[in-house]
């Protein structure tokens, strides 16, 4: 795929390349990163056409949203999107350690989930101030859901519905405050939730659509296209063991992924593919997403993910895996 190429969200408020960044390892996800080293990171995004920048309070604890508006904030604004997320008030606390919640060294402030009316707002208006900018164009409702919360996702989901987080959304969009709206997370069953009780411009779908695991295909992916639902793909490589680590879900990987991964990766090595570059070019043929954003710990990173997205992959790749029973036969392919 062109990596600078733009798709329209629904509505055509907004388009977004193909390949954009995730910016959690800007607040050093399990390693550090100097200032230096994350300014050099945009901007060498910004070089290889790179246009849409996904950041969040919670990564490094407001370091990400820091690092990513000094970043960006000498280019002309309308020249790129920019998302970051609610669901998480930051407050000082000054027992916050290196290591905490896998931050190598978070900056002072503790998350509280709040997802109320009022603290959808105050949310916003803090990322504003961390980013130096006045305006961001997507928000995404951080990390809710049973998984994420056990016993207390009714508590929290109320605060969503009920307690008006949603209406906070819907308000800030209204007003032109943002241009889209809609969540961030790592479970698919609480988007289709989410889509019962409100329509969502977009929804950052974490490792629950790739190349490893397509459950989320019928029940969320084909309703997002129907219903007019953009999809940002996040974790595409599924914490890491789709590119070459052992991780899975952010620990180490069960030996029956395992044992996927390496079957997958047999079929790749079949037809001369990197597994890297089918699970990025994967995802982005589903008809419903306009984005994939990858982070990258460094430079080389980030242009090896841009070279494994616009490889061109021959056809046939996708129907041995079919074929190997590693994909779904109603998956979306890329074109040859």
């Amino acid at each position: 795929m062109d990596v600078t190429q733009t798709r329209q969200l629904p509505g055509g408020a907004l388009a977004v390349t193909t390949l954009g960044l995730g910016c959690a390892q800007l607040g050093g996800l399990y390693d550090p990163m100097t200032e230096s080293d994350a300014l050099a990171l945009v901007d060498a995004a910004w070089d290889l056409g790179i246009r849409y920048f996904d950041t969040a309070p919670y990564y490094g604890f407001t370091l990400s949203e820091h690092r990513l508006g000094a970043a960006l904030r000498a280019r002309p604004r309308d020249a790129y999107v920019i998302s970051t997320k609610v669901g998480r008030l930051m407050r000082p606390d000054p027992g916050v350690r290196p290591g905490e919640c896998g931050w190598a060294a978070p900056l002072p402030f503790r998350p509280h989930y709040d997802y109320t009316y009022d603290a959808i707002l105050r949310s916003h208006e803090d990322s504003l101030q961390r980013l130096g900018m006045d305006r961001v164009d997507i928000l995404y409702v951080h990390d809710i859901g049973r998984v994420t919360h056990g016993a207390l996702h009714a508590h929290y989901w109320q605060q969503l519905t009920e307690g008006g987080g949603f209406k906070a959304l819907m308000r800030l969009r209204d007003e032109g405050a943002i241009k889209a709206f809609g969540l961030g997370v790592n479970e698919w069953e609480v988007v289709a939730d989410a889509l019962d009780v409100c329509a969502l411009d977009c929804v950052l779908l974490a490792g629950r659509y790739t190349l490893l695991e397509q459950a989320s295909l019928a029940p969320l992916m084909d309703r997002c296209a129907r219903a007019g639902t953009a999809i940002v793909i996040g974790g595409p490589f599924n914490s890491g063991i789709l590119a070459g680590t052992n991780k899975f879900n952010y620990e180490d990987a069960p030996a029956d992924v395992v044992a996927r991964v390496r079957a997958i990766d047999a079929v790749c090595r079949e037809f001369g593919v990197p597994l890297q570059a089918a699970a990025l070019q994967f995802p982005v043929a589903h008809p419903a997403v306009v984005s994939c954003i990858p982070g990258a710990q460094n430079i080389d990173q980030l242009r090896r993910n841009a070279q494994w997205s616009a490889q061109p992959l021959p056809a046939a790749l996708w129907a041995a895996l079919r074929d190997a029973g590693l994909l779904d036969p109603a998956a979306p392919v890329p074109a040859a």
